[in-house]
């Protein structure tokens, strides 16, 4: 191994390695000691389809970060991780992998054979994401691994499913629900995207049955009209009370329906009066249903048009459209059209416009289910980060309706119920009966459905711990304590994982649910192929390192906010792990001799501490307490900023600088605390670093000295813990010395007099302030490049000619013949000069053209008269400074 680090700042070069020896060497297994706390965090499952995107960056940094904080505190950290099986997304992947490669549809293959081909592709494919995740640094304990669909997750399934349905929470029945015709199956409500888009409103007229005018009615769905059943008309509005009770025709087709008084149909809307298609519209079903209104299905599962739409059947739903409101039109029933912004449900898979579709669906009844899911929120038990989500939460909970559980798919948990091929008879068991209860047959078929995704990874946070077994694991480890997740799946994921853990478990499943918003471009739009605006983190690691991209996450972070990913903070992330490279390569190189060995150093009995060495400890300590608690808090970029001063700042900037004449001197005593300093408040720099950035806060740890004893990794080492010492008064002292020196950088800069350049000082202050100044001189001296330094009370020692700057109890005042190199100003106002007499001579020039002032317009003539005024001006006062300068040569 080598003495020092690289001296080049390369994360390529020890990343992927650092990586392997922690994995290798168990180190993200909790510790099992009883007697630590544990904590927590299961990772939600990515799909088994997904690659790495910044949404899992994100999700994986804000993870990590809590599980190496709280790994370094003390606690039995398991951090859990898995993948989800993905129903639809996954099952669309494997079809289109048929097709390509065979040929064939899944139906030609049959369900058995296109099982072990979807097995098949999730073994291949499946573990590329967590393979990908590796990259981002997460320590979550891989030997745990998890799969929603894996054999003890699947034993979880069949025995949630079973205590719902044996308990009346689980039923089968038609119901109106979500339709995806392009993915074949059921969608719950939540998988429904609501989103506006540009349509039409089409007016069309149900003649009368008795041959009267009847009633006009807005749709934006005409295809629709073959399944109507009723026109409705509210109660209360006059203009159709004669009309509720009599017949009217559905145009073309002359069926007969009737006109009948509700509630829904609003009398300020359209025309008041609303088409009742019970099998289309889920407000027309309930509409329905108070009424005893027949059901009446137009489209198949392919949204298809049925016989029962005559010249129409077969038709895809848009191309009858077209077609239908083209004879309606030359029927003389289509009375206007009106273009209108429509609400539209979208499957949330393949963003297909979804058919509400009246089919036999297995639900979960929700309101026994939901209210002490309410509850454990209310009392605390789960708690939102931030609390503005519980608003959310109870909105969706409290408005919850049964959730359809059941996908026409072949991938996914197939529903355990079992049918007897010679009665009928309905079993829910885990496993296919051997006999029949009611007629004693042997012979049984499954249902063909599988559950909802959710469904399953509703039971994460336990079946992922063993349950229903009682295993050590779900003892010590549930609840959880924390859930990072987007604010997108509060409702698929969040409120059903609350529920079913309160249901089978007994208690809510974490303590802490941290929401955090979208990795947003620069512009702040959502990343997404259309715009071709993603940003692969992948890519950005290979050129910038993890480690810059986690702190550029989470240094620009707060919870539940979006977050828009700039390239200038990524590059300014890896300026802040170069610039602690390059001072750690300082640091190691000072403690070691010419052949590598380090040098002696004092310990913390023996150091003789100096005013700045306890200004670093005292600076350091606070620091500490403040980020310890910005962490338990989840503010994590209040945190990381309080890191990146404390680094930058405090001991690279300050304290480095501070130490190099030390360093250099001949007291060999004091060399012993200097190193010593260095290495100890460098270590508690990086232990603060590690959640944040931890592959290059481990490799910088490898090549510092550590007794016999110590960790073999950063990344198992203790938490900073403040050691309150009482360094007021040398904190005081450095502070105030800094400000001095900061207010010197300012006026040399102000100047342009070279850092180089030594001057002279003189501080105006009395008192306690004057003693400052005069303990704090080495530092001035040293720092603000002053040869001499004099503290004074009166003024009339003050240079005539001098710039001045102020900080708290004292002014300062560097005389300006030592700041100004007079015969470079005296070069420079020369040149500027000439420049400003060639744009005189060029405006006037113009302005006394005939041709320019008879032609231009006014406001460019007036726009030039100003220029040449400010020329004027800026020449005038040009002269008087070289004036000036010229007598200072004389």
């Amino acid at each position: 191994m080598e003495k020092n680090l690289a001296k080049t700042y390369d994360p390529k070069s020890f990343e992927d390695r650092i990586y392997k020896q922690w994995e290798e060497s168990g180190m993200f297994a909790p510790d099992m000691d009883p007697d630590k706390k544990p904590f927590t965090i299961v990772m939600p499952p990515p799909n088994i389809t997904g690659q790495l995107h910044m949404g899992h960056a994100m999700d994986a940094s804000l993870q990590d970060v809590l599980i190496r904080f709280k790994r370094m505190q003390g606690y039995s950290t398991l951090w859990l991780p898995g993948t989800d099986h993905a129903s639809i997304a996954t099952e669309v992947k494997v079809v289109e992998k048929i097709k390509k490669e065979e040929g064939k549809t899944k139906e030609e293959l049959g369900r058995e054979e296109f099982l072990k081909r979807a097995w098949a592709w999730k073994n291949e494919y499946g573990n590329r994401i967590t393979t990908q995740q590796r990259k981002m640094g997460t320590s979550c304990d891989w030997s745990r691994e998890r799969f929603t669909m894996d054999e003890g997750c699947n034993e979880a399934v069949k025995e949630h499913f079973l205590r719902l349905y044996n308990k009346g929470l689980i039923y089968k029945g038609s119901r109106l629900i979500n339709w995806c015709p392009v993915c074949g199956s059921a969608l719950s409500d939540i998988e429904v995207e609501h989103e506006d888009k540009q349509g039409k409103y089409w007016y069309f007229r149900y003649p009368g049955a008795d041959g009267s005018e009847g009633i006009t009615v807005a749709t934006s769905r005409p295809e629709t009209m073959f399944a109507d059943v009723a026109i409705a008309v509210n109660p209360e509005d006059e203009r159709y009370k004669d009309l509720v009770g009599k017949m009217v025709l559905l145009p073309i087709f002359n069926r007969e329906i009737p006109v009948i008084a509700d509630p829904y149909p609003d009398p300020e809307k359209g025309t008041g009066a609303v088409k009742i298609t019970p099998t289309c519209d889920p407000n027309d079903f309930e509409v329905g249903q108070r009424h005893n209104l027949p059901m009446i299905e137009c489209m198949d599962e392919k949204a298809r048009m049925l016989p029962i739409c005559g010249k129409y059947a077969g038709m895809d739903r848009y191309e009858c459209r077209k077609a239908w409101v083209e004879d309606l039109d030359k029927a003389g029933y289509l009375v206007k059209t009106e273009d209108l912004i429509i609400p539209t449900g979208e499957c949330y898979r393949c963003h297909s416009a979804v058919e509400p579709r009246i089919s036999e669906q297995w639900f979960v009844k929700m309101k026994p289910l939901a209210e002490p899911a309410i509850e454990a929120v209310r009392k605390g038990e789960t708690q939102f980060v931030p609390e503005r989500f519980d608003k959310i939460y109870y909105h969706w909970m409290e408005d919850i309706k049964d959730w359809c559980i059941s996908r026409q798919l072949w991938w996914g948990h197939r529903i355990p119920a079992y049918y007897c091929d010679d009665c009928g008879e309905m079993v829910v068991a885990k496993e296919m009966p051997e006999v029949c209860p009611k007629c004693g047959g042997k012979h049984f078929h499954q249902d063909e459905d599988v559950l909802d995704t959710w469904f399953s990874s509703a039971l994460w946070p336990f079946s992922t711990l063993g349950w229903p077994k009682e295993t050590e694991d779900l003892k010590k480890f549930y609840p959880t304590s924390v859930l990072v997740t987007g604010y997108d799946i509060i409702f698929f994921w969040v409120a059903r994982m609350i529920f079913c853990g309160i249901e089978d478990m007994g208690k809510a499943p974490f303590a802490h649910v941290l929401i955090h918003g979208l990795v947003r471009d620069a512009q702040g739009r959502k990343m997404s192929k259309s715009l071709g605006n993603g940003i692969d983190p992948l890519e950005v690691i290979d050129q910038y390192g993890a480690d810059a991209l986690r702190f550029m996450l989470l240094s620009g972070i707060a919870p539940g906010s979006d977050i828009r990913y700039q390239t200038e903070k990524i590059e300014a992330a890896r300026n802040f792990a170069n610039k602690l490279w390059n001072a750690s390569r300082f640091v190691i190189m000072n403690l070691q001799d010419e052949d590598g060995n380090f040098k002696p150093m004092a310990d913390a009995k023996t150091a003789v501490l100096k005013p700045e060495d306890k200004w670093l400890r005292a600076s350091i300590d606070a620091a500490v307490a403040e980020i310890t608690d910005n962490m338990e808090k989840f503010e994590f970029a209040l945190a990381a900023a309080k890191i990146y001063d404390l680094i930058w700042g405090s001991y690279c900037d300050w304290y480095i600088e501070l130490a190099k004449p030390r360093l250099g001197g001949a007291d060999e005593e004091d060399k012993l605390t200097v190193r010593y300093m260095l290495v100890t408040a460098l270590l508690d720099l990086l232990k603060l670093l590690h959640p944040y950035m931890p592959f290059i806060t481990e490799e910088i740890y490898s090549y510092l000295p550590k007794a016999e004893d110590a960790p073999q990794f950063l990344m198992t080492q203790s938490w900073p813990v403040p050691e309150n010492n009482d360094y007021s008064g040398d904190v005081k002292l450095l502070e105030a010395s800094m400000a001095v020196i900061r207010a010197i950088r300012n006026i040399r800069a102000e100047a342009e007099a070279a850092p180089s350049k030594k001057l002279h000082a003189y501080i105006i202050a009395e008192g306690a302030d004057a003693a400052l100044a005069k303990a704090g001189a080495p530092y001035i001296k040293a720092l603000g490049g002053i040869e001499e330094l004099f503290v004074r009370a009166d003024r009339s020692v003050l240079p005539e000619d001098a710039k001045s700057a102020a900080v708290p109890g004292m002014e300062i005042y560097v005389p300006m013949d030592e700041l100004v190199d007079y015969a470079k100003e005296k070069e420079k106002l020369t040149k500027e000069g000439a420049k400003l007499e060639a744009e005189i001579a060029r405006a006037k020039n113009k302005l006394s053209n005939q041709g320019f002032v008879s032609k231009a317009p006014a406001n460019v003539i007036e726009a030039e008269r100003t220029k040449l005024a400010e020329y004027e001006d800026l020449l005038a006062k040009n002269r008087k400074m070289l004036e000036a300068v010229l007598a200072k040569l004389a």
